[in-house]
């Protein structure tokens, strides 16, 4: 069997063991520029031509280097249609939404955005601005950030990536900007421990989500004018839509649950959960294998069964603030109990990671094999291994998810 493993693959073999493969329908592969242009061209609600002036100043909030979107040819398609409205490429910014993640390099920037790299910047959640307020659970307040250049645009565009999503159901949509582009208060809140255990906050799930929700709303307050969002599968981009932002997402959901649900029969000593590039660079992110499984609609997994995620992770726990919180909830950590229960009194943004995989560590062990950063595994409370094969008991009954970031496990 081949798993993902950076930009290769891994060949494993557990003879000794009850092996299923869980491999989704995967859809049918489409032209990325092809299918974005046909959004573009019918999208939900007016056209980009039809929103904009002449005169505009356009902010272009994009992905970043954790998501596997097409920058550089969504951009292509976004501009062209901008020109269409009258709106030059000098008229463009392009904000790498970020988050609370590491800033991508300019290698990064030109490898991801092409010949539009030089529009670009890297967001700094720092220095956001408030912009107003949306509603928590309890109807508080919850100030909405943003960064300063989209703030003074005269709209605001997104590209996104609608993929199954831990707490948003899927991401992609408002998502982009108003975390992707947007400060702490917001990320904090949305990733804090009350929001996290509320029901409808889970993987796939994007109807009365409080999570989605939240985000829908403060799409809505901060203008966001027009997205174009693409989603994939194992066999690559499947397809693309365009305008308004819950639509888009409700539109792209329904394509990817399609090409990405597998029926999860039975329970399993083990789950192989394959991750591969661009994930599995940093623990912080490759750990999304692990919890999309066990915290997923249908959890395969029997009582104290484990989770086995190779994955390459050149860049250890992760380069960004959000990264080293989690890497140092975890590192001081005596267990995954007594983390749980401090981090349900609070936790910085980011940390929220760390929060997740301790509700995983609680019930499950998580092995991450074949890291070029085994010290960092075992300091946040997982275990390393050399080989996904040096992991798992010989005589277990196994699950092989090779692409786990891109399966739905559901129920028959």
């Amino acid at each position: 069997m081949k798993i993902p493993y950076s930009d290769t693959t891994l060949d494993i073999s557990l003879p000794d063991c009850n092996v299923t493969v869980a491999e989704p329908p995967g859809g049918e592969p489409v032209d990325p520029r092809e299918a974005a242009e046909r959004a573009v061209e019918n999208p939900h609600g007016p056209s980009l031509s039809e929103r904009v002036s002449p005169d505009d100043e356009v902010a272009i909030v994009v992905t970043d280097v954790t998501r596997a979107t097409p920058d550089d040819i969504l951009l292509d398609v976004l501009l062209s249609e901008l020109h269409a409205g009258g709106v030059s490429r000098e008229q463009v910014s392009v904000v790498v939404g970020l988050g609370l993640h590491r800033p991508m390099t300019a290698e990064e920037l030109e490898d991801a955005l092409g010949d539009h790299a030089d529009l670009a910047e890297n967001h700094d959640a720092a220095a956001a601005r408030e912009v107003g307020t949306v509603d928590g659970v309890a109807d508080e307040e919850v100030p909405v950030e943003l960064n300063q250049t989209v703030v003074d645009a005269d709209r605001v565009v997104s590209t996104g990536m609608v993929e199954p999503h831990q707490y948003a159901g899927f991401s992609g949509g408002a998502k982009t900007a108003v975390v992707g582009a947007g400060g702490e208060s917001l990320i904090r809140y949305t990733h804090g421990p009350e929001m996290l255990a509320r029901e409808g906050v889970r993987l796939g799930r994007i109807e009365g989500n409080p999570f989605r929700e939240m985000l829908d709303e403060a799409g809505d307050l901060i203008g966001l004018d027009f997205c174009l969002n693409v989603t994939h599968a194992p066999v690559g981009i499947v397809g693309a839509s365009a305008g308004d932002h819950r639509a888009v997402v409700s539109d792209l959901a329904e394509v990817a649950k399609a090409a990405l649900s597998v029926p999860a029969e039975g329970s399993y000593d083990a789950v192989v959960a394959g991750v591969g590039a661009p994930k599995d660079a940093n623990l912080y992110q490759a750990t999304r294998a692990a919890t999309y499984v066990a915290l997923g609609d249908n959890n395969p997994l029997r009582e104290n069964g484990r989770i086995v995620v190779p994955a390459r992770l050149q860049e250890g726990a992760g380069e960004g603030t959000g990264e080293q919180r989690f890497y140092d909830w975890l590192s001081e950590a005596d267990s995954a109990e007594k983390l749980y229960e401090e981090m349900r009194r609070g936790y910085e943004p980011g940390a929220q990671r760390a929060f997740v995989v301790a509700r995983v560590l609680r019930n499950y062990e998580v092995y991450v094999t074949n890291s070029e950063a085994p010290e960092v595994v075992e300091d946040c409370l997982m275990t390393a291994c050399e080989s996904v094969e040096d992991a798992i008991e010989p005589g277990s009954d196994v699950l092989v998810v090779p692409d786990a970031l891109d399966t739905l496990l559901v129920a028959e």
